[in-house]
């Protein structure tokens, strides 16, 4: 075929799949249309593909996380049904809030990381950030009209995640500007928010400004959902698991644990 013509018509992944696709068109006798629609279907798989790493890489998410790898049978308080019909994503196109409330270690990031997920495999833009590194970008502009370009930053992609809310005491100034971006994502945007302090607390957090988080709580939990956590720390119990791990090594006689190739868990322990 011409040489350029791929490019001419904007068909590079088609230029690539193509060898592929005539051999098999070959070997199973495809008709016209058949191979017609598998060359221009390996076209659209490979720009979904591409479109879904810029997303990825955009949202700054830093790490994988799924329904599936959640353990509900450790940590049974967020409903197991009600958070798979979340992951049809209503909430995202209602532009509807998610609060994820619950001591530290409870997998609050863990349920928010796998719905960002899930949305960004659906074609949903989303960015991912802590209130603290918000906060951080937000206060570092140097002038008026960079806060404005940063703020659109984070009101811009179809799910905001918002993570460790009650780490960080704002200032009033940060808080000002947290409060801008909820009112201006208000019905316009979903955010996905886990916080280990109570709405109650929000006041000392917003820079010490009640009638702030007033208005602010007013705004996030209009159109919101919120998913209390109350359980054991998943961090703790892999801790525990750990040390039992480590303990069974070391009573083991000498002959055997010598020979034995500890685990990645008992070597974190060993050197801590």
């Amino acid at each position: 075929m011409k040489k350029g013509i791929y490019k001419q018509l904007h068909l590079l992944h088609l230029e690539a799949a193509l060898p592929q696709v005539l051999d098999q068109a070959r070997t199973q006798q495809w008709t016209y249309e058949t191979f017609l629609e598998r060359a221009l279907g390996s076209e659209l798989d490979g720009r979904e593909q591409k479109a879904l790493a810029r997303r990825l890489k955009a949202a700054r998410i830093p790490a994988k996380k799924t329904l599936d790898g959640f353990e509900f049978s450790f940590q049974p308080s967020p409903c197991e049904r009600r958070l798979r019909e979340l992951a049809d994503l209503s909430f995202v196109r209602s532009c509807t809030n998610l609060v994820f409330l619950g001591p530290p270690g409870t997998g609050k990031t863990h349920l928010s990381l796998a719905l960002a997920d899930r949305a960004l495999s659906q074609g949903y833009s989303v960015l991912f950030t802590t209130l603290a590194d918000l906060a951080r970008t937000l206060e570092s502009a140097s002038h008026p009209g960079l806060v404005r370009q940063r703020l659109r930053r984070y009101i811009a992609p179809s799910l905001l995640v918002i993570d460790e809310v009650g780490y960080t005491r704002l200032s009033q100034e940060q808080a000002h500007q947290f409060f801008e971006l909820v009112a201006a994502r208000y019905e316009h945007g979903s955010i996905i928010l886990t916080s280990n302090t109570s709405f109650a607390g929000w006041g000392r957090l917003l820079g010490g400004d009640e009638v702030l988080a007033t208005a602010l709580l007013d705004r996030l939990l209009h159109h919101a959902e919120v998913i209390s956590i109350n359980g054991r720390s998943y961090r703790m119990k892999e801790r525990q698991e750990d040390r039992v791990d480590e303990a069974a090594w070391r009573e083991e006689p000498s002959g055997t644990a010598g020979a034995r190739s500890p685990g990645v868990g008992q070597v974190g322990v060993g050197i801590s």
